[in-house]
């Protein structure tokens, strides 16, 4: 009976570990590697829009590319009206 009950006790004793590994987990360890991980998502959006900036300003273009799809992109302070009774030719890529 007392080795039964010593059994059950060290049973008892490796869940309530167990479960305190869990919610420490849960509560502590999680949070901190999510957070970490969403500054470093929005550090690398940041990085790439400045870089697109950057190189827009060049007054180039900058091809935008996501899956099949491709957007040129210009600043618009590099672009250049045309005079009265002159036709603007926009170039075609």
């Amino acid at each position: 009976m007392v080795n039964r009950a010593g059994t059950v006790i060290g049973i008892l004793i490796f869940v309530i570990v167990v479960l305190a590994g869990v919610v420490v987990y849960s509560f502590a360890v999680r949070p901190a590697i999510t957070g970490y991980s969403v500054d470093k998502m929005n550090e690398g959006y940041f990085t790439a829009i400045l870089q697109i900036i950057n190189q827009a300003k060049t007054c180039q273009v900058v091809p935008l590319t996501f899956g099949n799809q491709t957007a040129n992109i210009v600043d618009i302070s590099c672009l250049q009206l045309p005079e009265q009774g002159q036709q603007q030719v926009i170039p075609q890529q």
